[in-house]
């Protein structure tokens, strides 16, 4: 299970670069062991050329105590650590410095839901966090850090709206596991140039209904869902 999970989360953070969501260092991926209470990450400051599974580094989720590999984890450890301990269906957990969505977090605001491109994948606005405090920056920056995150989504359910920004930082996705945390990452940064660009063209533009929003999410993501194909299914190279 932990050997498998060092591929995927080398996997991950490779990704994010081929995306082109990571430049120099400035990003990161986890996993999450829940039955161990482990979680693997990238180590700190490392290139990605070169990086291989024995690269990661496997964490103690409760303490924060280094288990596994030589090199020092990301120093952003922290504050996934308390998004897994607050989010409990996220398997996965990814940091970016994207230029969209850190334009958004950077101008401190919230991403408004403006088409159903957006509504396919978040059930309402990404939200900007609050600015942190020079005591909560002072002292267990990182993890104050998650804990801001955790304040934005109080009586949410954080796989509805698989993202935040952080105010004047950057952005968290997560998922299911960690590959579904990458893939919100994609889509989160397309999702913030699209409603960039809305504003250039429009800048009093409206967000689009609660109705729309809730029939794309739903169609998608809720307990009805009719949108693409049941798991089972297997199409025949011989389909028309």
């Amino acid at each position: 299970m932990l050997e498998r999970l060092k591929k995927e989360v080398c996997e991950a953070n490779l990704r994010l670069v081929r995306e082109g969501l990571v430049m120099r260092t400035w990003g990161n991926a986890s996993a999450v062991d829940r039955i161990r209470g482990l979680m693997v990450i990238k180590p700190s400051g490392v290139p990605y050329r070169g990086m291989s599974p024995r690269h990661m580094v496997v964490v103690e989720l409760g303490t924060g105590r280094v288990v596994g590999g030589r090199l020092r984890p990301s120093s952003d450890a922290p504050t996934h650590r308390v998004l897994y301990e607050s989010f409990g269906a996220a398997g996965g957990v990814v940091h970016t410095h994207s230029l969209y969505a850190t334009a958004w977090a950077q101008a401190r605001k919230s991403i408004p839901p403006f088409g159903t491109t957006h509504a396919d994948y978040f059930s309402g606005p990404v939200p900007c966090t609050r600015a942190m405090q020079e005591d909560e920056i002072a002292a267990e920056y990182e993890a104050n850090t998650g804990r801001v995150i955790i304040e934005c989504f109080a009586g949410a359910d954080p796989l509805s709206i698989p993202a935040v920004l952080v105010a004047g930082h950057a952005p968290f996705t997560w998922g299911r596991d960690v590959g579904e945390a990458v893939e919100n990452a994609v889509i989160l940064e397309h999702v913030a140039r699209l409603a960039a660009e809305t504003i250039v063209i429009d800048p009093s533009a409206a967000g689009i209904s609660g109705a729309l929003l809730q029939k794309h999410f739903q169609r998608k993501h809720g307990p009805d869902a009719y949108y693409g194909q049941h798991a089972q299914t297997r199409l025949s190279r011989r389909a028309r």
